[in-house]
């Protein structure tokens, strides 16, 4: 009771089961959708009994041995060198029992191996700390957009008071894809080791810097479905999830429909000359989607990350320094590289930091600089 009392009120908050993500006290394997979790699900059952059988087939045959033989009751010990009988016994029986392990698990890889005819083909980028998507092949081909961590996620995580049900899994931007389709999913990484995976699919692949590795699922059920990077990838490996909303193939083709509309009204010209309040007015949006989460809306920093506000480097008239930062990154990843963004946000956001908070320098950063630093 006293320690109900002194817990803070965030604590008590009731936590409910996430469908499509985690739930309470979860004990078994994840609800999936897919007919390879089932398949999955089986498997991991079978090996289980299996396991089980032999524990205690072996240590039931030990115990009664140590229990029925032991000196105390008369027996004395034997003295034999070898046994051809019980040589092959401990030798073929294993050796069955692993083969028919491996003949279930077969099925189940090659099944999972098998990316042939998809219908839609996306392509996961893992960088630090977010994903980039892009459809790469079939309805919605040529949509790109980065996923990352929602902002308000990141700050309730900063203050010690997580709340809601999805904590640490919202994003800003989910990947959508339609139901009943078979989904590739190529996986890669800019920077380091990521693994991109969603347990109500069945689907857990890494994704390697220089090499290209896929992946597939096909979601039988409408929804919304969560995961997070499963490798080891720096200090904000907990601020990395994965959000895919299924939806039917009517609102897929909605949603399509808007992306492409959305993006070609984006679409810049990297020679086109910004006034400052137009790059100021962009940069701000690029900021909130992509720095506040770490630098925070006033630009402050936090910890051991780096405030914009009052920065030497933002401050100084050379914008080189700057934008070396943003398009190599620095402090060995700390502070990760954003060459996926466009000439314009780039510059947006340069222009943006360079002018807000106590930063009032007046410096307009244009698309063209940005084009120059890439080469």
């Amino acid at each position: 009771m006293l320690g109900a009392m002194l817990a803070p009120p965030w604590a008590l908050a009731k936590v409910n089961d996430l469908p499509g993500g985690p739930g309470v006290n979860q004990l078994d394997l994840t609800i999936g959708v897919t007919a390879m979790t089932a398949h999955l699900k089986d498997l991991h059952h079978i090996m289980l009994i299996l396991c089980l059988v032999i524990f205690a087939a072996v240590f039931g045959v030990m115990f009664y041995s140590i229990l029925k033989h032991r000196k105390s009751v008369g027996h004395k010990s034997a003295n034999f060198h070898e046994s051809v009988s019980v040589e092959i016994a401990w030798t073929v029986i294993p050796f069955i029992i692993v083969i028919g392990m491996g003949a279930l698990a077969t099925r189940a890889v090659v099944a999972q191996k098998d990316t042939s005819n998809a219908d839609i083909t996306i392509k996961a980028t893992g960088y630090q700390w977010k994903w980039g998507y892009d459809y790469l092949n079939g309805e919605g081909q040529g949509i790109k957009f980065l996923s990352t961590l929602d902002v308000a996620h990141r700050e309730m995580s900063d203050s010690g008071k997580p709340q809601g049900d999805n904590y640490l899994l919202k994003v800003d931007n989910p990947l959508v894809v339609p139901v009943d389709r078979k989904i590739r999913i190529v996986t890669t990484a800019d920077d380091v080791i990521h693994a991109w995976m969603v347990p109500a699919f069945g689907v857990k692949q890494d994704a390697i810097p220089g090499f290209v590795r896929d992946t597939w699922f096909r979601a039988e059920k409408t929804g919304d479905f969560y995961g997070q990077c499963a490798e080891l990838c720096g200090k904000e490996h907990a601020y990395m999830p994965i959000h895919v909303k299924v939806l039917s193939q009517a609102d897929y083709a909605k949603w399509v429909d808007g992306e492409q509309k959305k993006m070609a009204a984006a679409a810049d010209d990297p020679a086109k000359q910004w006034k400052l309040e137009e790059l100021v007015a962009r940069g701000e949006k690029v900021y909130a989607a992509n720095c506040a989460a770490c630098h925070r809306a006033d630009g402050k920093g936090a910890g051991p990350i780096k405030a914009l506000d009052a920065s030497a480097i933002v401050l100084d008239a050379d914008k080189g320094k700057q934008l070396a930062i943003l398009l190599n990154g620095a402090a060995n990843g700390a502070m990760p590289a954003w060459k996926q963004l466009s000439d314009t946000e780039l510059a947006a956001v340069m222009t943006y930091t360079k002018n807000s908070w106590s930063n009032k320098t007046g410096t307009v950063v244009q698309p063209s600089e940005v084009v120059a630093a890439r080469k």
